[in-house]
């Protein structure tokens, strides 16, 4: 079988990601090579490929469910806003500018070649290629020249199913109201609708079903039931941040930075049932968690502005002299020295900017972008908090960042393996550290260490690791999960029948 199936949605955060991977893994157990695209994706929350070149997570993820590495071809073109009407333009995996939005608008029809490229060499290495909107199809203010919802589908002739979100409410009016805005040639290619995250008892939703399907002229494929999936979200749109504090055994907060990136970083933390994971904007938010965490950032030189504004420098200062352990990664890991230059004006109009001073070092901001994976042991051991750590405990991540900085003689816990260099930094005490390493957490042998230390300081007994051995294993799981799910809630063969008749 050769084909396509885009899956489009009602509004943003309707769960259009997730079910692209929940059919990439379905395609693939069922022996289907199948290949995610999305061909114009806004998120901060990104990955760098084997060969150093910068995607949007939610298509990794999607590779991840078929079976397949990460190629920057299933996302040629990635925005990361930088402001509320900016963001850097990423094609093809490496950074053209920062471009306000009108100028974007104007400009990205020359984006058109490049975005066909990418489609055909998927295409024709794979059977099926698994398509992803963006937003609503519904816009009618961005359609003209339209890269990414029925402006492709039209393009590429692609079979669209619409997914609308029923635990957020008005899901019959939202699937009602985008199908009246499209125009009768995306009528066309519009098969079918899915119903996401719903909770209930199907028999009192049925009416509802028929009654759509006679006002849209278009069949209900199946009602998902809401789901509990750790996997990797796309954006800042997630429930992760509305987390609130409970009674379990540890604590870890994550400053929720105006900008934050790649806050998948922490996905992992969640899996341990005694920690509980909270992001907190305000300084009086912090209680005393037993590791706080500043996070990556698109622009780290405004959002360490806009900390020492709210009042966090004294917090932070308190906190740490009270024995806190601070962790900061990338853009957090850079507020953490003595101060951030930015001569060339890459991120902002600040030329210097004073940093936390947790650690004897300074960073430039430079205008090259460093985006590679890393393969990393860490080394350092103490008396305290990292006394527990095996004497080389494997790290697998990866580096995305501006700055280049300048480590004068501060003490480094992690040695690289594919530069030969060390790299980040940690304080005399050892409750202040910060690497550039994403992906920290994933390492399951040095995160359950770390917890275990957190532990025993609180005179709880230790405990062992989860039953996955890695990251990526648990992952495996949750992926044939959702495929299961989809599958069994699904008519999935009128799905195959679709991608087989095409547009």
């Amino acid at each position: 079988m050769k084909g396509t199936l885009m899956v489009q949605g009602t509004a943003s955060s309707v769960g259009k990601s997730i079910l692209c991977a929940a059919f990439c893994r379905i395609l693939k157990q069922d022996g289907l090579s199948a290949v995610p695209f999305k061909s114009q994706n806004m998120a901060l929350n990104s990955f760098v490929t084997a060969d150093g070149f910068e995607m949007g997570r939610a298509q990794v993820a999607q590779a991840e469910a078929a079976g397949i590495a990460p190629k920057v071809e299933m996302n040629p073109v990635l925005l990361k806003p930088t402001s509320d009407q900016g963001s850097q333009v990423i094609v093809m995996g490496r950074p053209v500018g920062n471009m306000a939005a009108m100028d974007y608008l104007q400009w990205k029809e020359k984006l058109l070649p490049v975005i066909d490229k990418a489609f055909e060499t998927l295409s024709s290495n794979h059977d099926v290629v698994i398509i992803e909107g963006a937003g609503s199809p519904a816009e009618i203010n961005l359609r003209e020249n339209d890269l990414v919802n029925m402006g492709l589908a039209c393009r590429l002739n692609a079979p669209v199913l619409l997914a609308g979100d029923i635990d957020r409410g008005g899901v019959f009016a939202s699937i009602y109201g985008t199908v009246a805005l499209l125009e009768q040639r995306e009528r066309g290619l519009l098969k079918g609708v899915i119903i996401n995250k719903f909770r209930g008892d199907l028999k009192v939703l049925e009416p509802g079903l028929r009654q759509l399907e006679q006002l849209i002229n278009k069949p209900v494929l199946g009602v998902i039931p809401y789901m509990s999936l750790n996997l990797d979200d796309e954006d800042s749109v997630t429930d992760r941040f509305n987390n609130r504090s409970d009674d379990r055994a540890l604590k870890v907060q994550v400053i929720l930075l105006p900008r934050i990136s790649n806050f998948t970083d922490f996905n992992p933390l969640e899996l341990h049932d005694d920690v509980n994971l909270t992001y907190i904007r305000e300084p009086q938010e912090l209680n005393s968690p037993d590791l706080l965490i500043i996070p990556g950032s698109k622009n780290t030189i405004e959002d360490l502005l806009h900390l020492q504004k709210r009042g966090w420098e004294n917090v932070l200062k308190n906190y740490v002299g009270r024995g806190g352990l601070l962790l900061g990664i990338c853009g957090g890991f850079q507020m953490l020295g003595q101060r951030i230059l930015d001569p060339r004006g890459v991120e902002s109009t600040s030329p210097e900017v004073k940093g936390f001073n947790f650690l004897s070092m300074e960073t430039v901001m430079a205008a090259e972008k460093s985006t590679r994976q890393v393969e990393a042991f860490w080394r350092y051991r103490d008396n305290g908090l990292f006394s527990a750590m095996g004497k080389e405990e494997r790290l697998v991540g990866y580096e995305i960042h501006m700055g280049i900085t300048d480590y004068r003689e501060v003490n480094h816990p992690i040695y690289v393996s594919t530069t030969g260099q060390w790299e980040g930094a940690v304080n005399e005490k050892g409750n202040v550290f910060g690497t550039y390493l994403h992906g920290l957490f994933d390492s399951f042998s040095w995160t359950n260490n770390l917890l275990n230390s957190l532990r025993r300081r609180k005179g709880l007994p230790s405990k062992s690791s989860i039953s996955a051995k890695t990251y990526q294993e648990y992952k495996e799981n949750e992926y044939n999960r959702l495929a299961d799910t989809v599958r069994e809630n699904l008519d999935m063969d009128q799905v195959y029948k679709i991608i087989k008749q095409g547009g």
